[in-house]
């Protein structure tokens, strides 16, 4: 930022994350003069403590397990050991090409970087070091924090997210605090690189958000990793020692690890930023807004982890190109939530779109159908060594409503599962389509063949 900096643009951005930056780089791309405001870096939590530092280990990890398991198909390749300096490099090395990039994209589009903390000061203003910037539109954008517990501070060998991913060692041991989406995540790289770890969620299964089929599917796997879990048991507390952590559970369980980690979600960050005295509608820390992502106040929107809802980057990401069309004028469609496609990066991988067969059957009653599809009937899957399956929910002679699946490297079959889900197709539509052999995605086509009362690799 220098003095010849604008003081007013179009479009002032409050948050230079996965959703701030594609509405910057929408809207420039549409002609709209853009002000994008960031205290810290642009790509914000996804690119450096988020989603693409979390799969450099979750990748680090898979190449452990290769190196250690070889012998079962004839490589006799050994684990010598994790060096967790070399790690972080790679890691690192990752983040930097990526914003590098970033950086590059944004200021070839134009749009002016404000750099500084930033606040709502008024229905077409925001105030950054003392500066006052106005903007004909305003776009939320402060993307969220790791939460944790009600007087369970972090700190020394109790950590978030943030600081798990800055170890520069491997612990012995670990106990996860949550079994959603980051705790298995973790709990999967630490086991690959030789730590014991055990999980505990407060709810009945892990990865609760997901259909109860891949919850239970994802448990007997990691039993057979020897991931341990306590489930339906809540913490109690915590004692930090000298050489560990003591964990209390409220049944009178006591564990014993190196560390805690804290995976209990995150938090929309909003308070302070002047959102509620500008008439902001704020409930439990989430900005809430119409189908429009609009605020109700002024011509003031808001994008990714601050609105109710799923809070994963690339939802961000279509919110901030959605926002940035509305304001220019381009019509466009509202995203529809159930829609948006979810993959956990554990392994194995879990992934999914659309309804759960518990959600569907409350919407659509016994007019629903379901299919599993073992992936023990797939080539390319034996040949990966992996177990799993794909499951379809669909109402019943309509369309597949939830597509939702368990295995390693699963998730490169979430775009086709996206595209039919969100075009409601008929299993009928897709049991034609050719799939590629040998691949894990003909398991998608079989399992379509299934629903559609056809199966082939798979018993009536």
């Amino acid at each position: 930022m220098t003095e010849s900096t604008p003081r007013s643009f179009d479009l002032i951005i409050l948050g230079g994350g996965s959703g701030g930056y594609a509405a910057a780089l929408r809207a420039a791309q549409l002609g709209l003069t853009v002000g994008l405001v960031e205290e810290s870096k642009v790509g914000g939590t996804c690119l450096h403590n988020g989603c693409v530092p979390t799969k450099a280990l979750l990748h680090a990890a898979e190449v452990a397990d290769n190196a250690r398991e070889g012998s079962k198909f004839g490589v006799n390749s050994t684990l010598e050991s994790i060096d967790m300096t070399v790690v972080n490099q790679y890691k690192q090395g990752v983040i930097d090409r990526l914003y590098k990039g970033l950086k590059g994209l944004i200021k070839s589009r134009k749009v002016t970087m404000i750099e500084g903390h930033g606040t709502l000061v008024g229905p077409d203003a925001v105030e950054v070091r003392g500066e006052r910037y106005t903007a004909t539109s305003i776009v939320l954008a402060t993307g969220s924090y790791a939460r944790s517990l009600p007087g369970l501070e972090i700190g020394g060998r109790v950590m978030t997210s943030d600081q798990a991913l800055e170890l520069d060692y491997v612990p012995n041991s670990a106990i996860v605090l949550g079994g959603g989406v980051i705790g298995v995540e973790f709990a999967s790289v630490w086991k690959s690189f030789g730590a014991d770890v055990t999980i505990v969620e407060a709810l009945s299964h892990l990865a609760p958000n997901e259909d109860e089929a891949l919850s239970k599917g994802l448990e007997r796997a990691f039993r057979k990793r020897k991931i341990d879990f306590k489930l339906g048991v809540r913490f109690q507390g915590v004692e930090q020692t000298d050489s560990g952590v003591k964990v209390s559970l409220e049944d009178g369980t006591v564990l014993e690890a190196d560390l805690l980690l804290v995976a209990v979600g995150r938090g929309p960050r909003t308070s302070g930023l002047g959102y509620e005295e500008q008439g902001i509608r704020v409930d439990r820390g989430f900005v809430l807004t119409d189908d429009n992502l609009h605020t109700g106040v002024a011509n003031i929107y808001a994008v990714g982890d601050i609105v109710p809802g799923l809070q994963l980057a690339h939802r961000g990401f279509q919110q901030g190109i959605f926002v940035a069309e509305t304001i220019a004028g381009v019509q466009t469609q509202p995203i529809v939530e159930a829609n948006i496609p979810r993959v956990t990066y554990c392994e194995p991988e879990v992934a999914s779109v659309g309804l759960t067969e518990a959600q569907a059957r409350d919407a659509h009653g016994d007019a629903v159908e379901t299919v599993e599809y073992n992936l023990g009937g797939n080539g390319k899957s034996q040949i990966l060594a992996t177990q799993g399956f794909i499951k379809l929910v669909r109402v019943k002679d309509g369309p597949v409503v939830g597509v939702h699946m368990l295995g390693a490297r699963v998730g490169e079959q979430i775009g086709e599962a996206q595209l039919i889900v969100s075009w409601e197709a008929h299993p009928e539509d897709v049991a034609p389509l050719i799939h590629a052999h040998p691949t894990q995605n003909e398991a998608m086509g079989e399992a379509h063949l299934a629903l559609a009362g056809k199966p082939l690799h798979a018993h009536d």
